[in-house]
């Protein structure tokens, strides 16, 4: 499953910068997540990079968009050919 980033954000910027498909942005109020493009760093790394360095513990799985690993890495896998071409 991808993840969701709740009312909890403080807006601190450090997660957006970790996320290796571009899926964190700025919203109205609060960073969110595309989930079209979270993988939850599936392919790039073991864990999700924006949960390890979220201070306020605030980027849960997102129980609305719920996936597997394999789903997870076909998304990655179709993510990274978009990239190169």
């Amino acid at each position: 499953m991808s993840l969701i980033i709740t009312d909890e954000c403080i807006n601190c910027d450090v997660c957006e910068p970790e996320c290796p498909n571009g899926a964190i942005s700025q919203g109205d109020e609060i960073y969110q997540i595309d989930p079209n493009k979270c993988t939850e760093c599936v392919g790039h790394f073991d864990e999700p990079q924006c949960q390890q360095v979220c201070p306020v513990d605030c980027i849960p799985h997102d129980p609305d968009h719920q996936e597997t690993k394999d789903q997870l890495m076909q998304k990655f896998l179709k993510l990274s050919a978009a990239a190169k071409a």
